[in-house]
């Protein structure tokens, strides 16, 4: 069976998750993960599905989707093994302040420095208020604290807040 990515983009409408899930199990594709946001009123949703079904016939099958332009849709064969770096433990990173350039490439950049591997990772804008929240992994052996520290270096440059926290079962 073959793993398939497929990518939703353009500008929201009611029914567009309900319209492309059921082209999909029409042709008989297993909804294996998925995620959707909306991002200042554009749409963005990555599905991996698992099925015998060729990419181009399921493109074939989404065209509808994308008749009116308002609507890109994308996909790719997932090459297998092609998984993130072995979990060591997994952590929730959370930085809050003023908006400004540079703020998720500082701060991340000093969990990728050691390895670590974002999983998850959203940001809001509310007015002036800037939020990002990341669920990373560390690979086993890193020193926490020094991450930590790392990371509020950065934060403080910044002038935002940051912590570094143990993920626990419920917020995965």
């Amino acid at each position: 069976m073959t793993s398939l990515a497929i990518t939703v983009l353009g500008h929201d409408r009611p029914g567009i998750i309900a319209e492309t899930t059921g082209r999909l199990a029409d042709l008989g594709l297993n909804l294996e993960d998925s995620t959707m946001t909306l991002l200042r009123g554009q749409f963005a949703m990555m599905l991996v599905c698992a099925g015998d079904v060729a990419p181009a016939a399921i493109e074939d099958a989404l065209a509808p989707l994308t008749a009116d332009g308002t609507l890109d849709v994308s996909v790719r064969e997932v090459v297998p093994g092609a998984a993130g770096a072995a979990v060591g433990s997994s952590w929730v990173l959370t930085v809050h302040g003023g908006d400004r350039p540079g703020i998720v490439s500082s701060v991340v950049g000093r969990v990728a420095a050691v390895g670590g591997n974002i999983t998850d990772l959203t940001t809001r804008l509310a007015g002036d208020l800037y939020l990002l929240v990341a669920e990373i992994d560390l690979p086993a052996g890193t020193d926490v604290d020094a991450v930590r520290a790392a990371i509020a270096e950065a934060a403080e440059a910044l002038g935002v807040g940051a912590s570094l926290r143990a993920a626990e079962a419920d917020d995965l």
